[in-house]
């Protein structure tokens, strides 16, 4: 594990609707909601964490739910889809619990070798079930209705539309050493050999002269994984000799972070594996309460006011 980047930590997206958002990910998709809290820098807006049991790395992915943000608009210069791996055998279930829940699919068939089921949240964010071709290990979430047998198992890949692929991948390939897997068409894998599982990005490279515009449905930023402070540092000075602006170390709560925008316009951020997402609940209560970074504490009660009800 010394000075790798471990594959993708968590990404965050954008929601227009915390009830809906939540709704989604917990009972359609069947994830736990690991953490409820607010945003660094808005906190009448909710932060919501989904993943495993323990929100391990490689399994989280983070909503800011802003109500009646305006809808995004995908294009080059952002990180595009979201994939999921899945079980093998598992399509035939996901694919009549989406018919269940009127949720739109919108694609599917291969690529290098992996069956994948192509999806959209209620807000319109693109997603994927993927079937990878060597089996997930990882213990997935489980629910009443959603099983193991099925389940998603954390990520596969993430996606990025860029208008040039090649200085993005320079950032792959030169600082977190990541290597060109395969390429069909106008998609480029990138993987690494430090994690079995988070570890694939696709870069694709974008024909159309369409802009991209954030907003509900699309993703904020991407995080890729690190084992502690010391090795996320030993990243910023190699981000900086690169020539590239990055933050100072920023505390997270349950995380350390680091962020930067690659050459091809999409947010990167470093992240911590500590201290991880018990530092103050326990693993049984994880996502039930809300929890406040420390500057809002004394603040409770006007937040909790403001927040909207999920239930």
């Amino acid at each position: 594990m010394e000075n790798k980047v471990l594959g993708i930590h968590h990404i965050t997206a954008i929601a227009g609707n915390a009830k809906r958002n939540y709704e989604f990910y917990t009972t359609v998709l069947g994830l736990r909601m690991v953490k409820k809290t607010v945003n660094f820098d808005d906190p009448g807006t909710y932060h919501f964490y989904f993943g495993d049991e323990i929100g391990s790395p490689g399994t989280i992915l983070t909503f800011f739910p802003w109500e009646g943000i305006t809808t995004g608009k995908t294009g080059p210069g952002m990180a595009t889809e979201i994939g999921y791996a899945v079980p093998e055998g598992s399509f035939d279930f996901w694919k009549r619990r989406f018919e269940q829940y009127s949720v739109k699919v919108t694609g599917s068939g291969e690529r290098f070798g992996e069956q994948y089921l192509s999806f959209e949240d209620p807000d319109g964010l693109k997603l994927a079930l993927i079937v990878p071709k060597q089996a997930d290990s990882r213990k997935p979430w489980e629910t009443q209705d959603v099983k193991a047998n099925v389940a998603t198992k954390g990520f596969h890949s993430i996606t990025l539309t860029l208008r040039n692929v090649k200085a993005t991948a320079a950032v792959l390939t030169d600082i977190f050493d990541y290597t060109l897997q395969a390429q069909d068409g106008n998609r480029y894998r990138y993987t690494t050999n430090a994690i079995e599982n988070a570890s694939v990005v696709d870069l694709i490279e974008a024909t159309a002269d369409v802009n991209s515009v954030g907003g509900s449905g699309t993703i904020h930023h991407v995080a890729f994984r690190v084992k502690d402070e010391a090795i996320l540092m030993h990243f910023r000075d190699k981000v900086v000799k690169k020539g590239f602006n990055i933050t100072q170390k920023i505390d997270r709560n349950y995380f350390f972070s680091l962020y930067f925008r690659e050459p091809g316009g999409v947010l990167f951020e470093l992240a911590t594996d500590n201290p991880g997402f018990s530092v103050d609940e326990p693993v049984n209560e994880l996502g039930k309460n809300l929890k406040l970074p420390a500057q809002y504490e004394a603040d409770r009660a006007a937040i909790e006011k403001v927040l909207p009800a999920l239930v």
